[in-house]
């Protein structure tokens, strides 16, 4: 049987418990009649109650039991229970079915006339239970066929439509070749229509990288959001083939070519602003591999405040670009930040009266006032190519991409030593080796100890999610095992952890921040550089003069409440 309480009016427990005033009551309850919405999704929508707030009440003040809806796998049979239309119209999921019973998750239990509807609909007993509204969102597109569906995906490989779901591709003229049947299916409005929805599911969801992989049986589609992969909804494995085509076509790749290695970009725009997407296509055993950077300039900050670096770091980072010569090196994984960082510096450094020329591979994001030179290996414009012509440009601040080889080692040493600033990246895996490793590319340890300023290495942490986050003790002898050591006059660590929620999908983490370790030239270091002392020799000296590593930056970070032990254990090495 439902609930006795379920007779009261959502807007009076509201009120009663002061979680909203009677002129936002009012106010929702007009444009719930202007437009049909539930007064729970507008009054949501306005902000004047959280979703978490609005589950918490109503589950305390009428003894109905609350569930992450987003859990469940919920049968068809059960499914069946309950029209798609009137789950929509009601925002209401059935959740499982015991007897004469149904149980039905719904985001405003109160709602009097839809428990009556399913209730003469279905002959079933209704015992409604609180669920998130945007979860339960949701889980209705999920198992009813939203966006994110296998119906739907059934219904774009048939319907006769033309929608574009409001993307449209910014193509350039020299770009698509006719090429017959494999250009005419990829052109296909349903074809056309899923990688729209795959690339906006993506913006949608602050994916970095969209993966889509072929096996033998599968399609697999995954995003990469905070630096982990989330596992999609898979389209069926028979639009593999026009999918590929589709998005060769739309970064100006051979169709026809199934054996080699491609890589090509795109951009598309979307609600009023243009975003960009690398293209990196890999033959694999069941077909072809694609993965798609996610390259959207609206969401890019140059600024160097707002990366998150710590005091000393910054400190360093900061006096390195103040230099009138030499070279720094940021060094890093892949999807580590790097990039930002070195456009971050480059944007810092960019004005009027200084000549800033760039050789990269990609060109990631376009400077307004800077010179970026695209590398093309297939004709001969290597790194070291294009940064031996560079020089010719009267150049004051040069950023190399990457020193990949001895050759661009040796260019770029040369030009931090004749008058310019060198910024560039190489892999190592924290800033002492990036001496060891330019020695290791056969530069004379006397050159690398004169050119290197500033040596960094970069990571990305999670940040723990700040509408979920709750604090935790941390016993001492863990705290002693992680190295962890408060500096002087600091405050009391404030370790926090995310519990999960709707807005982090139940990850506990929304976003992430970088952390730094910078490693000045000190002269300590150089006779160390001279005679080719390792590089954990060289990291001991650097902390000895004043060098916050990684892992205590890190930990810095944890212990101020904005990402957890666990994260920094993740990404970064005992010192």
């Amino acid at each position: 049987m439902p609930p006795k309480t379920a007779k009261r009016r959502l807007g009076d427990v509201l009120l009663e418990q002061a979680l909203v005033t009677q002129e936002q009551l009012q106010e929702a309850i007009q444009l719930q009649r202007q437009t049909g919405q539930s007064l729970a999704s507008i009054l949501v929508a306005k902000k004047y109650l959280s979703e978490e707030d609005l589950v918490i009440t109503l589950s305390e003040q009428l003894g109905i039991p609350h569930i992450r809806v987003m859990n469940y796998n919920i049968p068809q049979e059960v499914l069946n229970e309950v029209p798609e239309s009137l789950a929509r119209q009601y925002q209401m999921l059935p959740v499982s079915v015991t007897g004469d019973v149904l149980t039905l998750a719904m985001a405003d239990p109160l709602n009097i006339m839809a428990l009556d509807d399913l209730r003469m609909l279905t002959s079933y007993e209704i015992e409604p239970v609180v669920a998130v509204q945007s979860e339960l969102g949701e889980a209705i597109n999920r198992h009813y066929g939203g966006k994110h569906s296998d119906a739907l995906y059934d219904e774009l490989l048939s319907a006769d439509s033309t929608k574009n779901d409001g993307v449209q591709v910014v193509e350039k003229k020299d770009e698509i070749e006719d090429i017959a049947h494999a250009q005419a299916e990829a052109q296909d409005a349903p074809v056309i229509r899923l990688v729209n929805l795959i690339l906006v599911s993506a913006l949608e969801n602050r994916a970095s990288d969209i993966h889509i992989e072929p096996y033998e049986r599968t399609l697999r589609v995954r995003y990469r959001v905070d630096g982990m992969l989330e596992e999609q909804k898979c389209p069926p494995k028979s639009v593999q083939s026009a999918l590929i085509s589709r998005l060769k076509i739309m970064s100006g790749l051979d169709i026809a070519e199934h054996r080699l290695p491609q890589d090509g970009r795109f951009r598309i725009k979307f609600r009023g602003h243009e975003v960009d997407f690398r293209v990196s296509i890999l033959p694999c055993y069941h077909g072809e591999k694609v993965v798609m950077r996610v390259l959207d300039k609206s969401s890019l900050s140059l600024d160097l405040d707002t990366l998150g670096f710590a005091d000393q770091p910054m400190e360093a980072f900061r006096e390195a670009l103040a230099l009138p010569f030499g070279m720094i090196l940021l060094t890093g994984p892949t999807g580590s930040g790097k990039t930002t960082t070195l456009y971050s510096a480059l944007h810092k450094l960019n004005g009027p009266d200084t000549n800033i020329i760039t050789v990269e591979d990609p060109v990631e994001y376009e400077l307004f006032g800077v010179n970026q030179v695209q590398v093309r290996s297939e004709i001969g414009l290597t790194f070291a190519a294009g940064l031996r012509s560079i020089l010719r440009q009267d150049p004051d601040v040069i950023m190399v991409g990457e020193i990949r080889d001895e050759e661009t080692a040796d260019i770029a040493i040369k030009a931090a030593l004749t008058g310019h600033l060198v910024l560039s990246t190489l892999h190592t895996n924290d800033a002492a080796s990036v001496f060891t490793r330019l020695i290791d590319m056969n530069m004379e340890p006397f050159l690398v100890q004169s050119s290197v300023g500033m040596a960094a290495a970069q990571r990305l942490l999670r940040r723990v999610c700040p509408d979920c986050k709750e604090p935790i003790s941390v016993p001492e002898e863990v705290l002693e095992r992680i190295q962890y050591r408060n500096r002087p006059g600091a405050p009391p660590p404030r370790f926090v952890r995310g519990r999960g929620c709707s807005k982090c999908k139940d990850t506990g983490y929304r976003g992430r921040l970088a952390v730094i370790e910078a490693m000045t030239n000190y002269p300590d270091l150089q006779e160390l550089i001279m005679t080719r002392a390792p590089s954990a020799e060289i990291k001991r000296a650097a902390i000895q003069c004043g060098m916050s590593t990684l892992r205590q930056n890190a930990l810095q970070k944890a212990a101020e409440g904005i990402t957890t032990i666990e994260e920094v254990l993740r990404v970064s090495a005992a010192d």
